[in-house]
């Protein structure tokens, strides 16, 4: 079966929904919590916070280090993913992990002295520790900024907000729960990355649909 990843990033930790295409039916065909933080590191969650007081040298080390952990962590998590599903005869054919607006390129420093920049710098670590994953592992990557998805999901999938509602809230009551927020817009986010990559034209690596 050709499947999808859809993955919601948190501070620490990740929602993944695999959709897979069975003819015009859409399953999940898995779900669950990434882990991108070690369960010794609480810290690293918010690894900018944890920097603030430091001198410039300390702080920048301990941001590094905080950063290469959601790395690593996302990349095992990803290979082991990858994994499974091959494992299950599935085909993935893309990843669509949902980002939040970028950021300026400050340094550490200049996160560091603004306090809005911190929770930004750190909002945007954690979605792109995913997305270096997958690109790492060789899928075919594709981002959607998080506050236009349903905007997106509208115009991909020629459906109204309505019943992707529906539809999404279906393919829940197949699994149970959790199925909140965030396995929701990374079941969506599946959705639409399964719309993209059955277009040919359309399937390009690193796609951000506009």
């Amino acid at each position: 079966m050709k499947v999808v990843l859809g993955l919601k990033a948190h501070s620490g930790w990740a929602a993944l929904v695999v959709i897979g295409a069975a003819g015009s039916e859409f399953q999940v065909v898995a779900r669950r919590r990434i882990e991108l933080v070690d369960s010794d590191s609480a810290w690293a969650k918010q690894p900018y916070h944890a920097a603030e007081g430091l001198d410039r040298h300390d702080a920048q080390k301990l941001v590094k280090r905080g950063t290469e952990g959601a790395y690593r962590n996302a990349e095992q998590e990803m290979h082991a993913t990858i994994k499974s599903l091959r494992e299950q005869q599935h085909e993935i054919v893309a990843c669509v992990v949902l980002v939040p607006n970028p950021m300026p390129a400050w340094s550490v420093e200049e996160i560091l002295a603004v306090h809005f920049r911190m929770h930004q710098a750190e909002g945007v670590m954690f979605p792109d520790a995913l997305a270096r994953a997958a690109d790492s592992c060789g899928l075919n990557l594709l981002t959607i900024p998080e506050k236009r998805l349903s905007e997106h999901a509208e115009r991909v999938l020629a459906t109204s907000c309505n019943d992707l509602t529906n539809q999404v809230m279906r393919l829940g009551k197949t699994v149970g729960p959790p199925w909140g927020k965030d396995q929701k817009n990374a079941a969506l986010a599946a959705l639409v990355g399964l719309k993209i990559t059955s277009n040919s034209r359309l399937a390009q690596p690193r796609t951000r649909p506009d």
